[in-house]
């Protein structure tokens, strides 16, 4: 038995009107198959081509190792140039990421490549982030600290997405003061005797290919895990929400500034603690609904 995941809903294109009626006002999570098929990035975006125009470029990597409370927010495991991390990508398998990396930043003539869509929603123009993975590697299910409204185009090859909406949280061993669940549950193939709650959880599911677009709704907590090799671009809508833009500014001024002095005085002994909780306070609604 596996999670009690549904799939996404499919659309090959969609209309304004329909994407906020059926869609962003109910907050439910769809896949746009062809809707950026006239940007030159459809045809354009692949790993030799981002080795091409960025192979120069210094790149942040990060994996899945537990996070360590002497780690920095958002520090990165370890750096490589754009070139060689692409030949590894090619290569074999590895674990090593890069996420939130800023194009108008890092490389700005690919924004040359892409349009900001009109889905209704006012995209955040200054934050156009890339994200790479190689064959098997994965993101912890975590949610953005913003809570924005995330649109997730997909280049090269296929990655899996599962998510959950901020209703099951309790099913989901987040934990405190912070954006992620435990790091070791293993979304793909989670084990049920250690981490039973997980059983009452409802989510969602999809495969992404090449030039497919995902719109995750304001909050979502996401899992990604590439299938092979490749790149994803996300651009982002802030939360509209009232309740969600005042969660995502008590995250941003408050909740991360907590965990950071926490960090610094407890150490290892916060992190640990943390952990347990998360198992303390979801057992705690096992078997209650």
């Amino acid at each position: 038995m596996g999670l009690n995941l549904e799939q996404i809903p499919r659309v090959k294109t969609i209309s304004k009107a329909d994407f906020i009626t059926h869609y962003f006002k109910p907050q439910k999570p769809v896949v746009i198959e062809r809707f950026i098929e006239d940007w030159p990035a459809y045809s354009k975006w692949n790993l030799d081509y981002m080795k091409e125009i960025a192979g120069h470029k210094t790149v942040p990597l990060y994996d899945d190792r537990p996070v360590d409370y002497k780690d920095g927010f958002n520090e990165a495991h370890a750096t490589m140039k754009m070139s060689d991390y692409v030949d590894l990508l090619k290569r074999e398998p590895t674990k090593f990421r890069i996420f939130l990396w800023n194009i108008l930043k890092e490389v700005p003539e690919l924004q040359k490549d892409f349009s900001y869509p009109d889905f209704g929603l006012r995209l955040m123009k200054g934050l156009p982030m890339l994200f790479f993975g190689g064959k098997d590697s994965y993101t912890f299910m975590h949610y953005d600290i913003d809570l924005a409204n995330i649109f997730h185009f997909h280049f090269e090859g296929k990655k899996q997405c599962i998510l959950f909406d901020q209703n099951q949280n309790k099913h989901l061993y987040k934990i405190p003061h912070s954006l992620i669940t435990r790091e070791d549950i293993n979304f793909a193939d989670p084990d049920f005797d250690k981490w039973p709650a997980l059983k009452n959880a409802k989510g969602w599911i999809c495969d992404l290919n090449h030039g497919e677009v995902l719109y995750m709704p304001e909050g979502y907590w996401h899992y990604m895990r590439y299938i092979t090799p490749g790149f994803s671009m996300s651009l982002r809508a802030i939360a509209r929400n009232p309740k969600n833009l005042m969660k995502a500014l008590y995250n941003v001024f408050i909740m991360r500034n907590y965990d950071n002095v926490m960090r610094r005085l407890q150490g290892q002994k916060w992190i640990d603690r943390k952990n347990q909780k998360a198992i303390t306070n979801t057992n705690r609604y096992l078997g209650s609904d």
